[in-house]
């Protein structure tokens, strides 16, 4: 789904089923990518994966899995596919499908792409969504985010790159616990469940982590996960009771409180359902005026016409195609969006959508 065009998501069949789920691992520098997929590519349950790194140098894959060479793949000890980033993304992900096809690699059944530190990963969300032939052979699956827990407070402070892989991610990992006291894990866990309230966020020494936190992040078919949607709303609700509020979490960012002046996030309810053009009109309109800064956006919105609540998904300018939650599964009435933002504020997104004459009142 784009702003300019959104696809209704009436079929109950996953179209999504035969496409490889592409998952993106980012974090600021030293935060222990290469180490945490070392660790997952020894796992029994990986040893078809593909790997893609835009970047060699750092700490690279670990030297007992794969050595640089003049090839563009490389056959990893575990069995798996390593293939350096030499030119834009499409192309590697078009040239190792082909191959694929053809025999001339592993029959990989899902990609990593390790980003570099200093790396913007939302580039890489925007190519899977953007290219047509891509969208036929790949699904993005979502973005992993490592925190160091030793320097972690200080590189969401100083550098605005940690700071936005932190606001993208589906999944917040924290390392380096081992050596870092627990007053600071702490503080750090809040600090990225106030920028981030919605993805899970977990805690990995020298790397190790259940792979399975890692399948299907992004709900994938018509009839959408509702324990991961659960996570997007939870902790704003929680926020609000316990600042002695009722369960509408609309004030929860100013009760609580940021420490990123830059990036925060909050809640808008609305009391109306939306009708397709309006929603499509008050996208558009956010993507337009504001898309570098509209880091995410997720939500359950309710659609005049519409059997059941859709679920909405979004990073900058693009928006992923919507999909049906599940019946009975949402008893709420009223439709609530989440928002990530930069610089922007919650009156800002809220008069917005007010002066969308087809789209509900936000709710106060």
């Amino acid at each position: 789904m784009s702003p300019e065009s959104t696809a209704r998501a009436t079929s109950t069949a996953d179209p999504f089923a035969r496409r490889l789920p592409v998952t993106v691992i980012t974090g600021f520098l030293g935060s222990g990518k290469s180490t945490l997929l070392r660790r997952l590519l020894r796992h029994p349950g990986m040893n078809r994966a593909a790997v893609i790194i835009n970047e060699f140098g750092e700490a690279g894959i670990d030297h007992e899995l794969v050595a640089a060479s003049s090839e563009q793949t490389t056959l990893l000890g575990s069995g798996c596919l390593c293939c350096t980033l030499r030119t834009d993304l499409q192309e590697t992900l078009r040239d190792l499908f082909v191959k694929r096809r053809s025999g001339e690699v592993i029959d990989f059944d899902r990609v990593f792409v390790e980003t570099s530190g200093l790396s913007d990963p939302v580039p890489v969300l925007h190519t899977l969504r953007t290219d047509g032939l891509l969208g036929v052979q790949y699904r993005l699956n979502g973005v992993v985010t490592l925190v160091d827990a030793v320097n972690g407070m200080g590189q969401l402070d100083t550098m605005p790159e940690a700071a936005k892989q932190a606001a993208v991610a589906d999944r917040l990992v924290i390392t380096k616990t081992d050596i870092a006291d627990d007053a600071t894990v702490t503080r750090l866990q809040q600090r990225l469940a106030s920028l981030n309230p919605f993805a899970l966020c977990t805690t990995a020494i020298d790397g190790k982590l259940d792979p399975a936190l890692l399948a299907d992040i992004a709900p994938r078919s018509a009839i959408a996960r509702t324990e991961e949607l659960n996570r997007w709303l939870t902790p704003i609700a929680a926020d609000a009771k316990r600042a002695g509020q009722t369960t509408d979490p609309t004030q929860v960012a100013r009760a609580r409180g940021s420490h990123d002046a830059a990036i925060h996030s909050f809640c808008l309810w609305f009391d109306e359902p939306f009708t397709w053009d309006g929603l499509n009109a008050a996208l558009q309109a956010l993507a337009q005026l504001r898309g570098p800064d509209l880091l995410r956006v997720k939500g359950i919105v309710h659609v005049h016409g519409e059997a059941g609540p859709i679920v909405l998904q979004g990073a900058q300018h693009l928006f992923h195609p919507p999909v049906t939650l599940e019946g009975g599964h949402d008893t709420e009435p009223k439709s609530r969006i989440v928002f990530i933002v930069r610089n922007m504020t919650r009156e800002s997104i809220e008069s917005l959508f007010a002066a969308i004459g087809t789209l509900a009142t936000p709710a106060h």
